[in-house]
């Protein structure tokens, strides 16, 4: 009967391993101050204490490490040349860790050979007890005997693992054979077994009292020094000894089941701290995969990045086997966002550089011209100058503004200084607007009127036109229009009458050409070829620019009207050469 019963109560205490409360530790120093402790104490190593010591250790010293390395590049540094620097507590650690091994080992070793002599002390107990249970005689008179050994069964403590069960019930099977023979007086008899009673049934309320108790852990190493003394306690009543068992084995299946709970609690928690961090991993590399089209891209990633990470830190530990693995998963996302970002900010330094060192170079071109008289032609100068610092990227915010005020203040004295020298330039400016009035008036005459020195004609009132001075402001782009607009008639007028001028000119000289050898009519289509391909390039490059070109202000404008006409001229010029070499194209085919 024993035997069943203490077979279903070593099943009931193996459910959970005894498992020591962890202590939070803060820092590395904290749990290397422990580690030393027990290394050079006299305490009893705990394994689970050792183990939960190493893990911790090496949490916070990775955290420290991966700290350290984002600082590095952070402040620029480059990831591939970062070498991890010796670390005294690690060293510290390990030495000692190497000393609590070779102590563990041998208390090890000791308490082997300690559970050994204790299971041959027990067998020898058992087997005198065996041999005192032969009959009620012998019973009666190794009474006092059976107690001294009881005793010393109690006395005894571990014995090897694997032999304890068998050696219990093998105990327990002899010591009841013992009482069933023992006839002693009914007196004596009752008292021993109601003395077993009370102990046990004291057991008893001890266990159930357990279930009331908040720490669980604590509740539950109570419980097994009240096995232990159950066990060594002996028999009761024949007629007692279900019941007693019975109810001490509810008390401690409550206790146990309430110790298995909050194992399994733990479990479930850390499984629920496993798909936290998952999720943190996964807006981790979502955020990697993004793109960054500027620093505040970079910027904006980064804070995202450092808040995983600070929620990363309140959140426990993943199952054991899966806590390495996953924050080996997040420490690979933020290394490559962390490293990417460090290649970027050291290339935009580079660029930032480049930038500046174009804009200081327009700031001594402005200098160097804040000083001239020329207003004219400097105030192009500078307003190109204008045009080309928009062009160059930016630079840092102190040296950029820097740069500006020192470009602006060269700009605005040359400015102001022109403006101040305006008041005597309007009278001139007047009479410049009654010249260009006056050369529009003539070229509108040719326009109607041509004669046969049109070009040469043309061509002196433009230089003329060109030489005069500014015209005021406000009439300064009704006269524009109005000048090309009579030349944009003249030009297409010239250029019609000149193309067939040289086309008739180029035929009749055709037949000297010709003279000149076989090869002559060749050799000038092949020099028109060429010519015709250059031509046709040219006129590629010019309509290439005006697609560039910013026509956002009335100069921009101008630029433009001038650059159309120029495309024009060339392509009549293309013009004139195709037909040129359909003139040697059909001259070859008449002497054929």
């Amino acid at each position: 009967m024993m035997d069943s019963q203490e077979k279903a109560l070593q099943e009931e205490q193996n459910v959970q391993e005894t498992v020591a409360e962890r202590k939070q530790y803060q820092d590395k120093k904290e749990v290397l101050e422990r580690v030393r402790e027990i290394a050079h104490g006299d305490e009893a190593l705990q394994k689970e204490e050792i183990d939960y010591l190493k893990t911790v250790f090496y949490k916070l010293h990775i955290a420290e490490r991966e700290a350290q390395l984002k600082e590095y590049i952070d402040g620029g540094g480059d990831p591939e040349q970062y070498q991890i620097a010796p670390d005294a507590d690690e060293e510290a650690f390990k030495a000692e860790m190497g000393v609590i091994k070779e102590k563990r080992q041998q208390q090890l070793r000791e308490q082997e050979q300690e559970k050994q002599q204790n299971l041959e002390r027990k067998l020898a107990i058992i087997e005198k007890i065996k041999n005192m249970a032969t009959s009620p005689e012998e019973a009666n008179n190794s009474y006092k005997e059976f107690k001294a050994l009881q005793d010393e069964w109690r006395e005894i403590k571990s014995v090897p693992a694997e032999r304890a069960n068998e050696l219990w019930r093998n105990y327990q099977l002899y010591v009841e054979q013992f009482y069933d023979l023992l006839k002693l007086n009914s007196e004596a008899r009752e008292y021993d077994f109601k003395k077993n009673l009370e102990a046990k049934t004291r057991l008893c309320e001890a266990a159930e009292k357990l279930a009331d108790e908040s720490d669980v852990i604590s509740a539950f190493h109570q419980l097994q020094k009240l096995h232990q003394e159950y066990r060594e306690t002996g028999p009761v009543a024949r007629e007692l000894r279900e019941e007693i068992w019975q109810r001490f084995k509810a008390a401690s299946t409550v206790v146990n089941k309430r110790h298995q709970q909050h194992f399994e609690n733990l479990r479930a928690k850390e499984e629920e701290n496993l798909e936290r961090k998952t999720a943190l991993c996964e807006k981790a590399e979502a955020i990697c995969a993004e793109e960054n089209k500027g620093a505040g891209d970079w910027e904006r990633h980064t804070k995202q990045m450092i808040d995983l990470q600070a929620e990363w830190k309140t959140i426990g530990f993943a199952p054991q086997k899966m806590n390495v693995k996953i924050f080996e998963r997040f420490r690979a996302a933020c290394d490559d966002f962390f490293g990417r970002k460090a290649q970027y900010f050291r290339s935009l330094k580079e660029q930032f550089r480049e930038n500046a060192e174009k804009k200081r170079a327009l700031v001594e071109k402005a200098k160097a011209l804040q000083d001239s008289t020329d207003w004219s032609s400097t105030s192009d100068k500078l307003i190109n100058l204008q045009r080309e610092w928009k062009t160059i990227g930016v630079v840092p915010k102190k040296l950029g503004d820097q740069l500006w005020e020192e470009f602006l203040g060269a700009c605005n004295k040359f400015f102001e200084a022109r403006n101040a020298a305006g008041v005597n330039t309007r009278s001139n400016e007047r009479e410049n607007l009654e010249k260009k009035r006056n050369i529009i008036e003539q070229l509108k005459a040719l326009a109607e009127n041509a004669g046969d020195n049109l070009q040469q004609a043309v061509q002196q009132l433009v230089e003329e036109y060109q030489q005069v001075g500014h015209v005021p402001f406000k009439e300064k782009d009704k006269l524009y229009a109005e000048y090309h607009a009579v030349l944009d008639k003249l030009y297409k007028d010239l250029n019609i009458s000149v193309a067939k001028r040289r086309l008739s000119k180029f035929k009749d000289s055709l037949r000297q050409v010709a003279e000149r050898g076989e090869n002559a009519l060749d050799n000038e289509r092949a020099r028109l070829m060429r010519q015709y391909e250059q031509l046709k390039q040219e006129v590629q490059t010019y309509e290439n620019n005006l697609g560039f070109l910013n026509v956002s202000s009335k100069k921009g404008n101008s630029l433009i009207d001038e650059m159309n006409r120029k495309v024009q001229k060339l392509k009549d010029e293309v013009q004139l050469v195709r037909e040129k070499i359909k003139a040697i194209d059909a001259e070859n085919q008449e002497k054929e």
